[in-house]
């Protein structure tokens, strides 16, 4: 009996110092948050598009609030206004586009992020029929995707990233800068989106 108690203690024992020796090593390996990162509360995102073809284009920009609810976590309002312009058969148009919505992103080792962004965008297009009506209409549109987070000089970080629109409605302004297609040659909506960030 005793000897079982023993082997018993002995196998307890070795298993508690093996876990520990593991947690240590795991607690080694995590990237402890910069000073920049703990200080900062709050930053100023810009993301820009362009895209042009035979047929039109359009260029813009989005600006984000970002307020920091903890080293990896921003979340916070944004804005948006896009020029559009269409040229095709002799039919020349051009519009505004603008809205605004909300947006999270997670960053992970100062490297990738995840996110989402929702945006309700006004514009007059009709993609159906090719044509800028009198009356505007207000389309949702919800991006989720990561890709590359890194930040440069604990002032400014850079984001580069595939973004995929869940709604994916016919009149989305964000329709022309779809880059992939399904063998039937319908588009996939999806985007590449670059945006900087300003600690403020």
């Amino acid at each position: 009996m005793n000897k079982i108690l023993s082997i018993l203690f002995l196998g307890v024992f070795a298993l508690t110092t093996s876990a520990q020796e593991d947690t240590e090593l795991y607690e080694s390996d995590i990237e402890e948050p910069t000073k920049a990162e703990l200080d900062h509360t709050s930053e100023i995102g810009l993301d820009l598009q362009f895209h042009a073809s035979s047929v039109g284009g359009t260029v813009g920009a989005g600006l984000k609030y970002g307020y920091m609810l903890n080293p990896n976590l921003v979340v916070g309002p944004s804005i948006r206004l896009h020029r559009s312009w269409y040229n095709f058969q002799g039919i020349k148009s051009s519009w505004n586009i603008y809205g605004g919505g909300a947006f999270a992103h997670y960053r992970m080792y100062n490297y990738f992020f995840v996110g989402g962004e929702f945006e309700m965008l006004s514009t007059p297009f009709v993609q159906n029929t090719a044509t800028v009506g009198f009356q505007r209409n207000w389309i949702p549109t919800f991006l989720i995707g990561g890709g590359f987070s890194r930040q440069f000089n604990e002032s400014f970080r850079l984001n580069g990233g595939i973004m995929y629109d869940i709604i994916d409605n016919p009149n989305s302004p964000f329709r022309q800068a779809y880059f992939m297609r399904k063998e039937n040659g319908a588009l996939i909506p999806v985007i590449y989106r670059i945006a900087f960030f300003f600690v403020i």
